[in-house]
């Protein structure tokens, strides 16, 4: 029997019987860019996000069971919501009077501004090797073991995959982590799809306690589309109190569009996902295969990310334009870097554009990566983007403490949080990521 789909099915039926729509939204289903007739908000039947008891509850339910979480909840304005939600809710198993987070240094931004509202204090993890890029930090399961030894933390948070597509040790991770009483939350906004491969990656099946999924990122679901879950080892109060700290965070006004498209996306799941999923990461492997013996340096990654190391004579932005004159466009470049993404959406045809874009490089020395700098902490997150601030041209930042974030998304991954001192090297590494102002404490 196929999985239902309740909130499409009342959609399609509210969108056919042609009612009088007396209340929002004011194009009253009424054609102007294309999607208008299913459009809706929360009207009779259509159930609400927040206080869910209706179709969004059931579709909610259905999603957690392909899942195997506890509990799964949507959101319609991507994993940002979901990380606000997910560091809010530590305030109920906390053991400090401040929320006190262990986390990797490659963090997305919107964790930083979760901390700044709730008032966290955090400490950062540093790659294994001293440096990497900006947006990897890879830390092995005994570091954290030693850190948890010595210190004591309500949360320790990781990304994985990465922006360029590194996966953690989440396993390792998280057994330590329940060693020492301690949840374990991921920012698993590039691996929703992890669940459904023949060796299950996901964070959950691998021990997190919570974790959040882009879905819009790997799947057949509209922008802004995302899961927050749950597993079974998170208390009953926590998972009681996740739809008020979602709400806390998201619009009063979420898609409805969106909402139909996970909704659909849980027949997807459950009917098609696992045979597509199949095709498409032995598509991917071979893929780094080929381009990898014509010359490219491809970084190993999660199975349906490709992340090319630019070599010394060309930098990842000539190659994305190389790629764009050929009619393929990437999901990120940088430098150092190009990242492309593929899904269960994408055609063979698609595959073999990226291959021909690309053509051959027989130049195997890559450039060489700036160090991550470890920066001194002056004051909190939430004092530092609070505070007064103004914005200076970097050249004239030395000795300044950091206020906000200035980073764009992709990657949305900071050089330099805020309350941070601003040194020479991290003005450097500004420069060498093209940001060419900041924001720092008045």
């Amino acid at each position: 029997m196929s999985v239902r789909t309740p909130i499409s099915d009342f959609i399609d039926e509210y969108a056919e019987k042609n009612m009088v729509r007396l209340h929002m939204p004011g194009h009253k289903g009424v054609t102007f860019s294309g999607p208008e007739r299913e459009d809706i908000t929360e009207i009779y039947g259509a159930d609400s996000l927040y206080s869910a008891g209706g179709i969004i509850d059931e579709s909610e339910k259905i999603c957690s069971r392909l899942f195997n979480s506890k509990k799964t909840l949507y959101s319609t304005e991507g994993s940002s919501q979901c990380i606000k939600a997910m560091v809010y809710l530590l305030k109920y198993t906390r053991k400090h009077s401040r929320t006190r987070i262990l986390a990797t240094r490659n963090v997305h931004k919107s964790f930083l501004y979760a901390c700044a509202l709730c008032d966290c204090e955090v400490d950062w993890i540093y790659s294994e090797e001293g440096k990497s890029s900006v947006c990897s930090c890879k830390v092995c399961s005994n570091r954290v073991d030693r850190i948890l030894e010595t210190e004591e933390y309500d949360g320790v948070y990781i990304t994985s995959p990465d922006y360029l597509g590194n996966l953690a040790d989440v396993k390792g991770i998280a057994e330590v982590c329940h060693k020492h009483d301690v949840p374990l939350l991921v920012d698993n906004a590039h691996g929703a799809y992890l669940h459904f491969l023949d060796e299950k990656m996901h964070p959950l099946d691998l021990g997190a306690d919570i974790c959040c999924d882009s879905a819009h990122k790997t799947l057949p679901v509209l922008t802004g589309g995302a899961y927050l879950h749950f597993s079974d080892k998170v208390s009953d109060e926590v998972v009681d109190r996740a739809k008020d700290a979602m709400e806390m965070f998201g619009s009063t006004s979420p898609s409805y569009l969106v909402l139909k498209s996970l909704d659909l996306c849980n027949r997807y799941l459950d009917e098609k996902m696992h045979i597509k999923l199949k095709k498409m990461t032995d598509m991917t492997k071979a893929t780094k295969h080929i381009i990898s013996d014509n010359g490219w340096n491809v970084c190993e990654s999660e199975p349906l990310k490709i992340s090319i190391r630019s070599p010394k004579s060309k930098t990842g932005y000539e190659i994305a334009q190389m790629m764009r004159q050929h009619g393929v466009e990437c999901e990120f470049c940088d430098k150092d870097f190009v990242t492309c993404m593929f899904s269960t959406s994408n055609s063979e045809d698609d595959v073999r554009k990226f291959i021909q874009s690309l053509g051959e490089n027989f130049e195997k020395e890559i450039r060489t990566l700036p160090n991550v700098s470890k920066c001194e902490k002056r004051i909190s997150i939430r004092e530092a983007v609070f505070s007064g601030n103004e914005i200076v041209d970097v050249e004239n930042a030395v000795g300044r403490i950091c206020s906000d974030v200035k980073v764009s998304c992709p990657p949305a991954v900071p050089i330099v949080m805020p309350g941070e001192v601003i040194d020479e090297y991290v003005i450097s590494l500004l420069k060498y990521y093209g940001i060419t102002e900041i924001d720092v404490v008045k």
